[in-house]
C-alpha cells in the first residue's frame, strides 16, 4: 500500500512537471497568403520567410532539379559544394533554411515535424512551377532525410520523382536504450530550455577537418541546442522510421561506414521498412571511406558522381561500385 502511494505521488509530480514545463514547439501559423518563391527565399502560407540558396546551370532549363534539406542545427549553406558541382552538370539545386534553423523564424526552437514536412511540400510546389516538366528530387541530409521521408509518406506528399537520403536520421526511440529515452523525457519536461552541446563526446562527423573548423566559426550554425529541440528531433526520427513503409518512389540511401552518429543497423532497418516494390527500384550505398557528412567529406566527389548517375539511371549500378539494390542490403541485415 505504501509503495502504491509513492508511485501515485511520483506520477502526479510528473504530470505536474509535464504541464508546467512542457517542451516548446513553434509550429506554422494559419494560412494568410499563397506560398511563393523569390531569388533568396521561400515564403510559406503563414507568411514565414525561409532563406534560400540556389545553384543553377549557366543557361536554359536544367536536366533535373534537386531540393536539398540540411541537417540538425545546420542551414542551407551545407549544400554549397554539391550545388556548385551539380550545376556544372546541368542540375539545378535549391536549399532553404528549415524553420527553427539558420536565418529562418524562431531560430533554435523546434517547429514540429508536421510543420517541417509541410514547408517541404510547399517548397516543392513552388520550385516545380519554376521548372515545369523537369524531374525533381528531394535530397535530405541527416535530419533533412527524416523530413523528406515523413513528407513523402504523408497524405499530401510533395512533388518528387525520387528521394536521396544521405545518412538519414532515423535513429528513433525504438532503437535507443530505455534509460536514454527516460533521461531525455525527464530533461525535456523539467528543463526544456536547458542547453546542450556536442563538446566532449568525442564524435567526429567528417574527415574534412578544415570544413569542420569552418562550421565551428560559422555563426549561422547552432552550437548549443535546447533540450526540447533534441526531444523534438528524436520524435521526428521515430516518425520517419515508421513512415518509411509508405515510401512509394525510387530512393537512393547513402551511408558511410565511419559514421559515428547513425549506426549501420539503423540504416539496414530503414531499408527493411521500405515496401517491396520501392526496395526493388531503390539503391543503397555504404561508402567504405564515408563519414556522416558525405556531401562534405574528403571523398565528396565520389558521392556527387553517384548521385548524378542515379538521377539519370536510377536502376543501374553507380560509378563508385559500392552500391547494391536496397532489397539486397535489407535482406542481409
Amino acid at each position: 500500500m505504501k509503495r502504491a502511494f509513492h508511485i501515485a505521488v511520483a506520477l502526479s509530480l510528473l504530470i505536474h512537471v509535464q504541464a508546467a514545463c512542457a517542451p516548446v514547439v513553434m509550429p506554422a501559423g494559419a494560412a494568410v497568403t499563397e506560398s511563393a518563391l523569390s531569388g533568396d527565399a521561400i515564403t510559406t502560407t503563414d507568411g514565414a520567410r525561409l532563406p534560400l540558396k540556389s545553384w543553377l546551370p549557366p543557361a536554359g532549363q536544367p536536366q533535373a532539379v534537386i531540393i536539398a534539406l540540411h541537417g540538425f542545427n545546420d542551414y542551407s549553406n551545407f549544400f554549397n559544394n554539391a550545388g556548385t558541382n551539380f550545376a556544372k552538370h546541368g542540375v539545378a539545386s535549391y536549399a532553404y533554411d528549415q524553420r527553427g534553423f539558420g536565418g529562418a523564424p524562431n531560430r533554435g526552437v523546434w517547429p514540429g515535424e508536421a510543420t517541417l514536412a509541410d514547408d517541404l511540400r510547399q517548397a516543392a510546389q513552388v520550385i516545380a512551377k519554376r521548372h515545369p516538366g523537369r524531374p525533381l528530387f528531394i535530397l535530405g541530409e541527416s535530419m533533412g532525410g527524416a523530413v523528406a521521408i515523413l513528407a513523402a509518406a504523408g497524405h499530401e506528399p510533395p512533388i518528387a520523382d525520387g528521394l536521396i537520403l544521405s545518412a538519414p536520421a532515423v535513429w528513433g526511440r525504438a532503437s535507443m536504450p530505455w534509460y536514454q529515452n527516460v533521461a531525455l523525457w525527464v530533461a525535456a519536461h523539467t528543463a526544456p530550455q536547458g542547453r546542450v552541446t556536442g563538446r566532449g563526446l568525442g564524435i567526429r562527423a567528417s574527415d574534412n577537418t578544415p570544413m569542420l573548423e569552418a562550421l565551428g566559426r560559422d555563426p549561422m550554425v547552432i552550437k548549443d541546442t535546447r533540450i526540447d529541440a533534441v526531444f523534438g528531433l528524436v520524435g521526428l526520427m521515430d516518425a520517419a522510421m515508421a513512415a518509411a513503409q509508405s515510401i512509394d518512389r525510387p530512393t537512393l540511401v547513402l551511408w558511410g561506414r565511419n559514421d559515428q552518429l547513425i549506426p549501420e543497423g539503423v540504416i539496414r532497418e530503414l531499408l527493411a521498412h521500405l515496401p517491396e516494390e520501392t526496395a526493388k527500384s531503390s539503391r543503397a550505398v555504404f561508402y567504405h571511406n564515408g563519414w556522416h557528412m558525405l556531401l562534405r567529406d574528403l571523398q565528396a566527389e565520389v558521392v556527387f558522381r553517384d548521385i548524378l548517375s542515379w538521377l539519370k539511371r536510377p536502376a543501374q549500378g553507380l560509378p563508385s561500385g559500392e552500391d547494391q539494390p536496397a532489397a539486397a542490403i535489407a535482406e542481409r541485415g
